[in-house]
């Protein structure tokens, strides 16, 4: 008897979220769907169902960094195991700062959603994907993880610290069967609450920024999860010199 494999998204928004649990849904994965707000969430999951995809909500604020152990155990309650672990939510107030405005409050205001709560996330997923020997935990971030640009600040600096945990993990863990790897997208992701948070009022994007669709991005993380030949990608993928 082949038992069903289990995703956890912490961060279930209607664009990526939407687009993860149906890509792995599609496979027969049963999917744990996590994020703040009850309503929209049970309404996410009921929408799976209809597709024949098994989900539950989990609501949760990933900020209550105490309550992370106790969530993931709730999870595994419900599933059994939890197989892969997706890391990406968005809040309505990312933090954007100039690099020039940032003080240490502003950073310390950040890094419990950007920083902590992944690694917190990790943390407890750990001893069973270890004992296991399998599973898979990725974080996903926005560019400024990776490269610098100018005006755009906080995040970026919370994220990286984030973004090297994962890799250094990675490198412990990949030989026991366990990965880890990190998704940076430098675009606005469509169908997002950040995208309709950008467009509100009927707002026009800066036609420089790039939109890319959260089907592709999971499509990507799929890829990464089942193949293992990368810990990194980067979205859009960046030109070849």
């Amino acid at each position: 008897m082949t038992t069903k494999k289990t995703i956890a998204i912490f961060g279930a928004g209607t664009g990526l979220g939407t687009s993860l649990a149906k890509r792995f849904g599609r496979e027969g994965y049963r999917v744990a769907l996590v994020a703040r707000s009850v309503e929209p969430l049970e309404k996410r999951a009921a929408e799976l169902a209809k597709e024949g995809i098994e989900a539950a909500a989990f609501p949760a604020d990933l900020t209550d960094l105490a309550g992370i152990p106790a969530l993931v155990r709730s999870i595994e309650a419900r599933f059994g195991k939890i197989d892969v672990a997706i890391y990406s939510p968005v809040p309505s107030n990312a933090g954007i700062v100039p690099a020039v405005e940032l003080d240490s409050a502003k950073l310390k205001s950040l890094t419990p959603i950007y920083t902590y709560a992944p690694v917190e996330v990790a943390h407890a997923l750990l001893p069973g994907m270890l004992a296991r020997g399998d599973g898979a935990i990725v974080l996903v971030t926005g560019l400024t993880a990776i490269v610098t640009v100018p005006g755009i600040s906080g995040v970026g600096p919370a994220m990286t610290a984030a973004r090297n945990y994962t890799l250094t993990l990675n490198a412990e863990v990949a030989a026991k069967g366990v990965f880890a790897g990190s998704v940076s997208i430098g675009a606005m992701i469509e169908r997002s609450t950040g995208m309709r948070i950008a467009t509100a009022g009927g707002t026009a994007l800066d036609p420089r920024l790039p939109v890319i669709d959260p089907d592709t991005i999971a499509e990507e993380i799929w890829n990464l999860v089942i193949k293992r030949d990368r810990v990194e990608v980067i979205l859009p993928a960046p030109p070849q010199s």
